[in-house]
């Protein structure tokens, strides 16, 4: 990672991984502001505004979900969860309390880098206007036309399929539950029929995966949701 701007807060109590994640993410150029409580990592992501945080859930004050719940209410900064808890349900309760990716110990640290740039990729798509055109493998989606390609080919969806694809898009890189992704599609009376979601994320796959067994863009956060990856 080439910016030498981007402003990471570490908001982790195990001295040895924090220091492991400061020098391997300072490697990438990156600015590292690390603190070993809750409620210090609060102070810090309102003072120095940084560009992502990353939150452990165990902390000795406060625990991470309330951290989260906390900055989700005046911020949308991009938030990964580093946690030695590996339950889906605690995964879930992380996302849904506001994380953007999740990430259990032990952990490669690698993964952790490609998943901080994805984030930001998101982050960056987001102050693009409406009429950015997104593109993953072969497929092209024109959010303004609304309209999907295969090798510049009409791929032909139906509304609540092109609904969720959208959906996915605004969210490249990031794990969505089943529980936003139903919301966000189909309502909240809906929020509980995962198995509308898994339907039509096999139309999805079949339409626009080369081999929807295996999907390469379309991949499932298993017993947590789904996440759309190499949108360029």
């Amino acid at each position: 990672m080439s910016d030498p701007f981007v402003t990471v807060v570490l908001i982790e109590d195990d001295p040895h991984i924090c220091r492991y994640v400061r020098m391997s993410l300072q490697e990438e150029a990156m600015r590292v502001l690390d603190v070993n409580t809750g409620q210090e990592g609060i102070a810090m992501t309102a003072s120095a505004r940084p560009d992502l945080v990353i939150v452990n859930l165990g902390l000795p004050d406060i625990d991470g979900l309330d951290v989260i719940r906390q900055l989700r209410e005046w911020s949308d900064v991009p938030i990964v969860v580093l946690s030695g808890r590996t339950r889906d349900e605690e995964k879930v309760a992380a996302l849904n309390a506001g994380a953007d990716d999740y990430l259990t110990k032990p952990f490669s640290v690698a993964e952790l880098e490609a998943r901080i740039r994805a984030l930001l990729r998101r982050q960056n798509r987001c102050v693009i206007a409406e009429s950015a055109t997104v593109s993953f493998g072969s497929i092209t989606v024109d959010l303004v036309a609304r309209s999907v390609q295969c090798d510049r080919e009409i791929v032909h969806l139906t509304p609540l399929e092109y609904r969720l694809l959208v959906a996915l898009v605004r969210h490249a890189g990031c794990v969505m539950t089943h529980h936003q992704l139903l919301q966000e599609v189909w309502g909240p009376s809906h929020a509980e029929n995962a198995h509308y979601l898994r339907i039509y994320m096999g139309h999805l796959r079949h339409k626009l995966e080369r081999n929807p067994a295996q999907p390469e863009h379309i991949v499932t956060e298993t017993g947590v949701g789904y996440r759309l990856v190499g949108v360029r």
